[in-house]
This record gives C-alpha cells, sequence and structure tokens, in this order.
C-alpha cells in the first residue's frame, strides 16, 4: 500500500514538473551557444580564414550579430523552441516572470536549465581546438579601451534594447508573429556598435558557458548585473501609462498557442475578449 502511495505520489509530482519544457530549454539555450559562439569563432578566431577575406572588423562584427541573432531566431520558430517557448535567456525569463506570464517556479527551472544548457553547449567548441582558444572560444570581456563600468553600461543598454524590442513585437497582435525577425536585425546592429565595448552579450547564459571552458572570468559579474538592470529598466518604462496598455499575451517568442503543460499565463487582449463574451 505504501509503494503505491509512493508511486502516485512520483508521478503526481513528475506530471506538475514539466521535465520535457525544461530539457527543451536546456537544449535550446545549448545550441545557442555552440552555434552562435562558433560564428564568433569562425569570424574572430585567429587562423580561421575569415579575417584574410573580410579585413574590415566592423563588418565581420555586423555579420557575426546577424548570424548569432538568426540562430535564436531559428531555434524560436524550431520544434525545439516550441516546446518550451525559446527564452534562451534568463533576462528574458526574469522579464517574462515580472510580467506575471510565468511563475516564480518555472522561472527558476528555466534559468537553471538556460545556466545547464550553456555549459553543455560550450563544450563542444573544443573542437575549434586553437581557432577557439584565441578567442577564448567567444568568451564575453570589456574591450581593451573600455573599462568595467563602460561595459556595464553597454550591457544595460543593450539589454534594455532587446527586451523593449522584444515586447513590442509581443504586445502588437498584427506583427507578434514576426517576433523572432527582431533578433537578427537587432543584434547585428547592437554587435556593430557595442561589441567594443562589453562584447554585447545581454545574455548571462551566454557568457557562462565559454567562461566555463576557458576559465576567462573577467568582468564576469558584468554579464550578469548589467542583463539584470537592463531588464528591469525596460519593465519600468513598459509600466508608463502610455505603454501599458500593450499587453503581452504569453512568456513565449513563437508558437503563441502550444502550452500542454499549461505552465504560461495566458491573460492578454484576446483572451480578456473571450472572457469578456
Amino acid at each position: 500500500m505504501g509503494d503505491k502511495q509512493a508511486f502516485r505520489r512520483v508521478a503526481f509530482l513528475t506530471m506538475k514538473l514539466p521535465l520535457n519544457v525544461y530539457l527543451a530549454e536546456m537544449a535550446c539555450t545549448g545550441i545557442l551557444v555552440f552555434v552562435g559562439l562558433s560564428f564568433v569563432i569562425m569570424d574572430f578566431g585567429k587562423g580561421s580564414g575569415v579575417a584574410t577575406l573580410i579585413h574590415d572588423t566592423g563588418l565581420r562584427r555586423l555579420i557575426t550579430g546577424f548570424l548569432f541573432g538568426s540562430t535564436g531566431a531559428a531555434i524560436a520558430v524550431s520544434p525545439i523552441g516550441k516546446e518550451s517557448g525559446a527564452h534562451i535567456n534568463p533576462a528574458v525569463t526574469l522579464a517574462f516572470y515580472l510580467k506575471k506570464k510565468i511563475s516564480g517556479s518555472h522561472a527558476i527551472g528555466y534559468v537553471v536549465s538556460q545556466l545547464i544548457g550553456a555549459i553543455l553547449g560550450a563544450l563542444p567548441l573544443v573542437l575549434w581546438g586553437q581557432v577557439g582558444s584565441s578567442v577564448d572560444f567567444g568568451v564575453t570581456e570589456p574591450g581593451k579601451h573600455y573599462g568595467a563600468l563602460q561595459a556595464f553600461i553597454g550591457e544595460t543598454i543593450t539589454t534594455f534594447a532587446l527586451i523593449t524590442g522584444l515586447f513590442f513585437f509581443l504586445s502588437h497582435k498584427k506583427i507578434q508573429r514576426f517576433t523572432p525577425l527582431l533578433f537578427p536585425v537587432l543584434y547585428a546592429l547592437m554587435v556593430y556598435i557595442e561589441a567594443p565595448v562589453s562584447g554585447t552579450s545581454t545574455n548571462p547564459a551566454r557568457s557562462l558557458g565559454p567562461s566555463v571552458l576557458s576559465g576567462n572570468w573577467h568582468g564576469w559579474w558584468i554579464y550578469w548585473l548589467g542583463p539584470l538592470a537592463g531588464t528591469l529598466f525596460a519593465i519600468g518604462i513598459h509600466k508608463l501609462p502610455l505603454l501599458n496598455r500593450f499587453e503581452i499575451a504569453v512568456a513565449k517568442i513563437y508558437h503563441f498557442d502550444h502550452d500542454p503543460y499549461k505552465i504560461f499565463h495566458f491573460t492578454g487582449p484576446e483572451k480578456i475578449k473571450k472572457q469578456k463574451k
């Protein structure tokens, strides 16, 4: 009898804990780190050949940002991104939590999954060998001509731009389905303009992976506190009367109606209209 009760309790807890969602988020973040940072290594690693082909470092930054953002966009629309909503960034998860679109327990599950996924995704980067190690496998750190404070401000501004842009797309029904297209353009511009200052992370998980792999923790706190500050500023701006009317429906980047585990709080305008009817 006791064994049956224990089994039922474990089964109940398993049902309440959406492991498939967390595993999907872990895989999404791992893919972002591996593929996205492979582009960084390919474009800036010594001996990769791209520097010989494209001498202009600004142009290479533009291309790298576009490819990195495109990787995130592809993950968002993919089947695995459909499962978790493809936050792939603790700052994005925090923003959704602060907007009350996901519970605190699930937000913690997402962030833990993202951090583990980032570390696992960074491990295959060793396959780049000396080319990868020449840039510490895509680690983010303050630029040579900039200090920690400037890098912190850079991370704050770029994360603010990311969250604000994300909310703008998600809160407008007509352009909501085009949200993933924001990332290639936004990251191309941000990396082109801001990367010399901080490396343009906007994502603590993205910065954690290569730091663990390379052992380079220079200015690591910047890539936690900067995105946190940027997210809080974006949430504050979004609460202003002029912008607060733009309600976000659900904590997902794409596949908005897919929620088999009922972990997202769908409280957007469409849901409100249905409830009034």
